[in-house]
């Protein structure tokens, strides 16, 4: 296959985002494979904010950045991603290269527990704000449960209404494949 697959693609996007020293933010930390790539990013002079509202997913994703070594480049918060204005420090508002969100639920745990639009959407108007022209936010959009898909569309529709002399936002998706694949929503700071 010639098309990048959806996750892949999200790693593309942040590669050609990110530079060794930047800041970053992974707003769901989840399992940590995204914290994990962020952190190896920015390298040694670098800072990644991650979020989560489960301590599960603070634990895991810490422990695979100590496996790795690369804990020290990382700043995790056990709070949701609608706080990060509050919790990245301001030295590093206006310096955000680039940001990522797996929304839906954390694999192999509570599937009660899920991103809802209103925090999503807050935070992306906080990162619009602190990030630096050309940042990218991704949205990567798992809809393939109720949630999700109320989720879907309240992103979609906010999406599709941001001014396009703030932000360009693609939308990178397979269309005719079963069981609502995942697809992405990328959104680049004028």
């Amino acid at each position: 296959m010639k098309l990048d697959r959806i996750l892949p693609f999200a790693k593309k996007l942040l590669e050609n985002a990110i530079t060794s020293g930047d800041a970053a933010v992974d707003a769901t930390v989840g399992n940590g494979h995204d914290t994990l790539f962020l952190a190896n990013l920015v390298g040694e002079n670098g800072t990644v904010y991650g979020f989560d509202v489960q301590e599960d997913a603070i634990r895991t994703s810490t422990e695979k950045l100590n496996q790795h070594g690369l804990a020290n480049r990382v700043t995790v918060f056990h709070a949701g991603h609608e706080q990060l204005a509050r919790l990245i420090p301001a030295n590093h508002h206006g310096k955000v290269k680039a940001a990522i969100f797996n929304l839906g639920y954390l694999p192999g745990s509570d599937k009660s527990i899920v991103t809802k639009p209103e925090t999503t959407i807050s935070a992306i108007d906080q990162l619009l704000e602190i990030m630096v022209p050309e940042g990218i936010i991704i949205l990567v959009i798992y809809h393939g449960h109720a949630e999700g898909a109320i989720e879907r569309d309240a992103l979609l529709r906010y999406c599709q209404e941001i001014d396009q002399k703030k932000a360009h936002v693609l939308q990178y998706r397979f269309m005719n494949q079963q069981n609502n694949p995942p697809f992405i929503v990328a959104i680049e700071k004028r």
